[in-house]
């Protein structure tokens, strides 16, 4: 049985997450954040996976492509090969049976966008927690983080910093959310 899906994003006051392919705000905490949880493990000879969807995949600039330290897996109904760069799968049972066939290399099955693959994984059985950057700002966007669900709650979870952080002057907070 694979790992749960644990979701990971960070959002503005309306939900925006991307704007044109890209991030809407430059924040090194956040990212460094983001880098830490999805590479972190517990057994120093299993790594976490790292699941999106092609068009995360193609907004990833390429000198950060793949992620390092981590299984990059994308998901996409388009039939692409990346070589040793990322796994493809079709779909969330798919991307799941593969990783069950690397049980013994995985630890943590992390979904990084974008907003299709967020809103099919916490509709899954298979969904964990959801670790939710909440940017207290309003940003242009044009990519939305879908609603959260209402049988989702916050949580504590010693590993995520508490309160509110600040970076160039814009406030945002980590939240970490399970199903009820």
């Amino acid at each position: 049985m694979p790992p749960k899906l644990e979701l990971i994003a960070a959002a503005c006051e309306n939900m925006g997450i991307g704007i044109n392919g890209d991030l809407p705000w430059r924040l090194k905490t956040e990212m460094a954040y983001f880098t830490y949880m999805t590479i972190n493990t517990e057994h120093k000879n299993k790594r976490n996976v790292v699941l999106m969807g092609r068009r995360t995949w193609e907004c990833i600039p390429k000198k950060y492509r793949p992620l390092k330290d981590r299984i990059n897996m994308v998901l996409t109904s388009q039939s692409l090969d990346y070589g040793d760069d990322a796994i493809t799968c079709k779909s969330i049972p798919h991307a799941l049976d593969i990783i069950s066939g690397m049980q013994n290399e995985v630890e943590r099955i992390w979904v990084i966008g974008g907003s299709s693959l967020y809103k099919s994984a916490m509709e899954s059985s298979y969904f964990g927690r959801l670790y939710l950057t909440r940017i207290k700002k309003k940003f242009e966007c044009d990519t939305f983080f879908p609603s959260i669900p209402n049988d989702l709650v916050l949580i504590d979870d010693p590993t995520v910093p508490q309160g509110i952080q600040e970076e160039k002057g814009i406030k945002f907070v980590y939240e970490v959310y399970e199903r009820r």
